[in-house]
């Protein structure tokens, strides 16, 4: 049986984070996936680009049961870190919009980061190995491999979660975890697309493809950026950020004409051409398709000058505060992350490690905190990675 100082299972980002952070201590470091190559979300994210962290990450851009667990990982480790380690390898990169920032390349350049950190850092790699059993011992836990045996003082699940099954994601974290007598929060996809109820994808099947720059709120909870009306339902970045705050029942608002008085707009349109179609004067705002889906529900008919103003206000009102009730999401299928995990309570905030469990450490999406759109999961990722690494 092999035996090392740390067993870490999954070859994702915050798993060869942790193991490079441990093998600069000089810990001997057996990283294990089931996969057949490292960094498989790190591979297709950001369109293949990696968006690798964000420069505003902080913990307000994060769900959790306990929004304060991440504090600690997120100050120790920050978003600068990261980024003065990405600059060291000579990896090009540039922020596209609200901080987001992606490789000029490829993101396999952030794959070969990692991976070449690894190698110096004397971690080993096995890939393509499942894990099939793991036993706590009096010492540390023995890991049996497909093709054989492991043993480690230090065990770090850092699965991922169940986000993306095609790509081989699976809940075995959480149940092992649970093994071990952690509490787990609810498990639900989260940034991801909603889907609509058959009768509203009727109505609204005209628009698919078509985008607009919208706020969508639940609640108190809002956010701008892209909106796309797709076959089965809404998606693009602002739906994607308000999917992980949605619960099937809720409703959402959205604005598709944010910082527009859409009201006063159709007045002064009526005023200065009234004889023009509404939909006409929708249109000089909105894209074709969806200028036409508004004005055919206005159940009054005519050009603007029949139009009085409380039909205007109706119409505005079907512009930036169109209350609509997803009828679900998605699923694992398309979901970017996966919410809630490993109960934040059983974890130490600074060191990933099970209270209850010594030698045992949780990090990455397999704990419960989620990021947002836009890099904040692999911060996470990079973060909690980090701090496991200092004492596993």
């Amino acid at each position: 049986m092999d035996r090392f100082d740390v067993i870490i299972i999954g070859a994702g980002a915050a798993g060869m984070m942790c193991a490079i952070e441990a093998g600069k201590r000089g810990r001997s470091v057996l990283v294990v996936d089931h996969a057949g190559a490292p960094g498989e979300k790190i591979r297709i994210s950001g369109g293949g680009r990696c968006n690798f962290t964000n420069l505003h990450a902080a913990p307000q851009n994060f769900l959790s049961q306990n929004p304060s667990f991440c504090i600690s990982a997120l100050r120790r480790y920050t978003q600068r870190d990261f980024i003065a380690l990405v600059e060291r390898h000579g990896i090009a990169y540039h922020e596209k919009t609200l901080g987001q920032l992606f490789c000029d390349g490829s993101s396999k350049q952030i794959v070969n980061l990692l991976t070449s950190e690894m190698r110096a850092a004397g971690a080993e790699m096995r890939l393509g190995m499942p894990v099939e059993t793991v036993e706590k011992t009096d010492d540390g836990f023995r890991v049996r491999l497909n093709g054989g045996e492991a043993w480690a003082a230090s065990l770090v699940i850092a699965t991922g979660g169940k986000s993306i099954p095609k790509m081989g994601a699976t809940g075995f974290g959480y149940d092992l975890a649970a093994r071990f007598g952690l509490r787990l929060t609810e498990t639900r996809p989260g940034l991801v697309p909603l889907t609509l109820d058959p009768q509203t994808l009727e109505r609204l099947s005209p628009l698919a493809g078509v985008s607009v720059d919208a706020v969508v709120a639940k609640g108190k909870t809002r956010f701008t950026e892209g909106m796309l009306f797709t076959h089965r339902g809404l998606s693009g970045p602002s739906i994607l950020q308000i999917s992980s705050y949605w619960r099937e029942g809720d409703e959402i608002v959205l604005s598709m004409l944010p910082g527009t008085d859409v009201f006063e707009t159709l007045r002064r349109a009526r005023s200065q051409n009234g004889r023009q179609a509404l939909q006409t004067a929708l249109a000089a705002f909105l894209p074709k398709r969806l200028a036409q889906i508004v004005a055919e529900a206005e159940p009054h008919k005519g050009n603007l000058a029949d139009l009085s103003d409380k039909h205007l206000q109706r119409i505005a009102t079907a512009v930036n505060e169109w209350r609509i009730k997803p009828a679900g999401s998605e699923g694992y299928r398309t979901a970017e992350v996966t919410l809630g995990g490993v109960d934040t309570r059983d974890l130490d905030s600074r060191t990933m490690e099970a209270k209850t469990v010594p030698g045992l450490y949780c990090i990455g999406e397999v704990v419960d905190v989620t990021g947002w759109l836009g890099g904040y999961n692999f911060q996470w990722a990079w973060s909690s990675g980090w701090c496991a690494g200092q004492v596993a």
